[in-house]
Formats: C-alpha cells, sequence, structure tokens
C-alpha cells in the first residue's frame, strides 16, 4: 500500500470500493511494528481502533459518515481519552487510565475519525528533542541517530513514517512546529484560545495549544475547523465564530509579509536553513508578495521571558503530583512529608524537576517581583509589539529551528544550548499568535529543512491559504 498525503485521497479510494477503513488500520499496524525502533508510540489501541474501523467503515457505507471518516491519527500522550491510559510520559503517571476523554479527542470521535494510539513526547511536554521521556527518546526516521525534535517528537515521527495520517501534538514554546520541521511535516500552532485545552495534561496553561502535524495543509486546515471553537470546559477559549478553514484554501491573495531581520542574520542561524530561507524570500517577491525586512528589538528577551513563565507555570500546575493526590506513590516513606518529597523524586526526571525547581524560584516571595511580575511586563511588550507589526503586515516569515534535526545526546546535557534552540519559536507562543512550520526541502545531508511563517490572531485561515499556495 503507497503512502498518503491526504485525507481525500484515502475517501476517494475507500468510496470507490478499493480501499477499506479496517484494511488501512491494518497497513499502519504493521507499518508501527515495522517502525517500532523509533519508539514513536508508547501504546497503540489495537481494540479500539479496530471498533471504530469497522464502526465508521458502516457508516461510510451508509452514507452519514464525519468529515474525519477515513483519517487514521495518533494523539500525543498528554491527551487524555477516556478509558485509556495517558501518562505524559511519565514514571508520574505510569499505568494512569484517563477517566474522561479531551474535548479535541471527543470531536475528533464525533466526526469519525480512528485513534490508532498515544505517541511519545518530552516527559510533561518539557523538551525540544523528545529525550526527556520516561519511555526512552524517539528518533528521527530520516537518520535514527538524531533526534525528531520535541516535545511531540513521537507525533512528527508517526506522520513521518508512515505510521499514521495525522497526529496531534500539544504546543508550549513551539513543541508541534520544531518536530515537524525537523521530521519534514506540516505543523501549525493556532491563536492561544482557538482549541480547547480541557483534558489536556498541563505544562504552561498560558501557553499550551494543541495543533496538528500532517503532511498536507488540507489535512490541517481540516482538522483545525474541526477542533476549533467554544467550550463551556474551558474559559480560556474564544467564541470567535470558526471559519471554514477547507474552503478557503484556494484564496490566493498577495500578501504583506515582515522578514525578522536579527533571525535571518544570527550567528546561531545553520548557513544551509539561511540560505534555503533567501531562496524563498526571492521567490515570494518574484510572485508578487511584498516582502519587507524589520526588527524586533527585543529578540534577546524571549527565550528568558518564556522559560521565567512557563517554568512558574510549571510549578504551580505540577504541585498536585505528589504521591496522594495524583501520580506514583512511595511505598517506604515514614511520615507526610517524605512521602511528598519521595514519590515526587522518583516520579519526576531530571528536566522536569529543573523545571519546577526554577519556576518555584521565580515565584518565591524574595525574587517574585524581580523575575515573574518582569516577564510578564516583557510579554506585554512583546504582544504590542507584534500587534503593531501586524498592522502593516499580514504574515511574519522567521526560521524554525536555528538547526536541522541534532544528534541525540549531543545537546541534552547543556540546558543552555537546549534552551536556546527554542529562539525562534518562542515568540508566537509568548504573544498568542498562529504560527506554522512548512518543508522546505533538505540539506546537503538528506535532513529536512523548514520556514516558519506567523499570523495575526485568529487568522489562521489566511494562513493556511497562503501555506498552501507556498507548498505548491
Amino acid at each position: 500500500m503507497k503512502k498518503y498525503s491526504a485525507l481525500k485521497e484515502i475517501q476517494a479510494l475507500i468510496s470507490q470500493k478499493q480501499l477499506t477503513l479496517p484494511d488501512l488500520l491494518a497497513y499502519y499496524f504493521k507499518q508501527i511494528s515495522d517502525n517500532e525502533h523509533l519508539n514513536a508510540f508508547n501504546e497503540v489501541f489495537f481494540y479500539s481502533a479496530e471498533v471504530q474501523a469497522k464502526a465508521v467503515q458502516e457508516k461510510i457505507i451508509q452514507g452519514t459518515a464525519g468529515k474525519l471518516a477515513g483519517m487514521v491519527i495518533g494523539i500525543k500522550d498528554n491527551i487524555c481519552y477516556q478509558d485509556h491510559v495517558v501518562t505524559a510520559s511519565s514514571k508520574m503517571l505510569d499505568g494512569f487510565v484517563s477517566p474522561y476523554s479531551s474535548t479535541v479527542v471527543k470531536r475528533l470521535l464525533q466526526e469519525d475519525a480512528v485513534i490508532i494510539g498515544r505517541l511519545n513526547c518530552d516527559e510533561f511536554a518539557m523538551g525540544g528533542s523528545n529525550e526527556t521521556s520516561h519511555f526512552g527518546p524517539v528518533k528521527n526516521a530520516a537518520n535514527h541517530e538524531l533526534v525528531p525534535g520535541g516535545s511531540s517528537g513521537g507525533s512528527a515521527v508517526a506522520v513521518q513514517a508512515d505510521m499514521c495520517l495525522a497526529t496531534l501534538g500539544t504546543d508550549t514554546g513551539g513543541s508541534v512546529r520544531q518536530p515537524a520541521a525537523f521530521c519534514g511535516q506540516i505543523g501549525l500552532k493556532p491563536t492561544y484560545g482557538r482549541v480547547s485545552r480541557y483534558g489536556v495534561i498541563a505544562y504552561a496553561s498560558s501557553f499550551d495549544q494543541v495543533g496538528p502535524i500532517t503532511s498536507s495543509v488540507e489535512d490541517a486546515a481540516l482538522l483545525l475547523q474541526v477542533l476549533a471553537g467554544a467550550d463551556e470546559n474551558d474559559s480560556t477559549v474564544s467564541d470567535v465564530a470558526v471559519p471554514d478553514y477547507p474552503a478557503q484554501l484556494n484564496e490566493q491573495k498577495k500578501q504583506r509579509i515582515a522578514v525578522l531581520q536579527e533571525t535571518i542574520e544570527s550567528d546561531a542561524l545553520d548557513p544551509e536553513i539561511k540560505s534555503a530561507i533567501l531562496k524563498s524570500i526571492e521567490d515570494l517577491k518574484e510572485n508578487g508578495h511584498q516582502v519587507d525586512y524589520v526588527s524586533f528589538d527585543l529578540l534577546e528577551y524571549l527565550v528568558p521571558t518564556y522559560y521565567i513563565l512557563t517554568t512558574a507555570e510549571a510549578s504551580s500546575n505540577l504541585s498536585r503530583y505528589d504521591g496522594v493526590h495524583y501520580g506514583h506513590r512511595n511505598t517506604d516513606a515514614k511520615s507526610l512529608t517524605e512521602l511528598y518529597k519521595k514519590s515526587r523524586a522518583e516520579g519526576f526526571g531530571e528536566e522536569v524537576k529543573k523545571r519546577i525547581l526554577l519556576g518555584t524560584f521565580v515565584l518565591s516571595a524574595g525574587y517574585y517581583d524581580a523575575y515573574y511580575q518582569k516577564a510578564q511586563q516583557v510579554r506585554r511588550l512583546i504582544r504590542e509589539k507584534m500587534d503593531h507589526l501586524f498592522q502593516d503586515y499580514d504574515l511574519l516569515l522567521s526560521p524554525v529551528a536555528p538547526t536541522a534535526a541534532f544528534k541525540i545526546g549531543d545537546n541534552v546535557q547543556d540546558a543552555l544550548m537546549m534552551y536556546m534552540a527554542d529562539i525562534f519559536t518562542v515568540l508566537p507562543s509568548l504573544s498568542g499568535n498562529p504560527a506554522i512550520a512548512l518543508p522546505l526541502g533538505n540539506n546537503e545531508a538528506g535532513l529536512p529543512l523548514s520556514i516558519q511563517f506567523t499570523a495575526k490572531h485568529f487568522e489562521e485561515d489566511k494562513l493556511l491559504a497562503f501555506s498552501q499556495a507556498f507548498l505548491k
């Protein structure tokens, strides 16, 4: 069976009776088995996926199937699915069965997607290489010695290696876009508040967003249309009307594009990525788009601001995992205090503990004003500067990551190197804007390269339509 890159191909074959959904599911099961060494899946939902596939196939025959009928999709292992294990790739939640489904899972099932399994990720979504998982690192299908990016590394590799058609990841500071870039896929981070976070295990609540990783812009648009919209279970979700994203993909318009000059001129940017982006800029100009270089003088504050705020929120969100309320429980403790200490020390990995400690520090009485409050003020300045920039431009162009995928083990011991890998992705996360990572060919070593576009709040329709034209 060939690799399918878009749902419309699968739906056409099913309607022509050249393919059935159970047969397609069996193909993906075999692909997962053949690529087990990549460690993309923490669990495959053999039974429930087969039941779903048979039920949806019947709906297709009867003509009552939903928009996503024929889509086999994986979900990141921090998205709750009722009666299925969810662990956030942590020992802390090993074996925990979710008593309810997240809103995004409910919406997938309502439109007849088949959920094939839960995907490996950095522990509690904290990492940029998928090396902090309790279940071991995920390997890049392009080169097994390289990282896939993080934290949604399993989600990116599952699409890259044809283990399912599409996946859901979560993006806090680039965790959908960067792994999509490292694996040559499309990764979309919606506007903050566009998609419900209900039932998604929290890392940093004012940043986290669920987003799709796909091989086609059409599938990203369709998934966003299904997932987006108001949710009574999440007060941070916007009630802004959800456009028909797929119907607007062919509305091609000439765009005013701003290029972040400091990102292109950064010493950290790999020369091959820079060359590919500069060529894209020339192509955009030739196609009639207005492309201008602009300066963003707050660039050096992005990563510090991001890590102060996200670790503070992580410290708060992860306080519930104490061996009493939730999570791994030490059985040797002689007192309540010892129970807390031992349970958390055993349940959390090193990176998670590091971020909890940093977050607790910046929230402490003596440092709150100096760090957390100051970072919030800087975040406001960043948001205002982005809003001002988008008064004159439709889109913002920048790299996704400074380099292509790097070797497993190269950066994991150097926190500064790892954190600085987020330098180009955290801007839309801090400002809440939608952003997309798009494939940009391969470098001389055959590794995927990528480019990032950011749009105004809630203008995913324009971002997706532009992306569709850009990739043609």
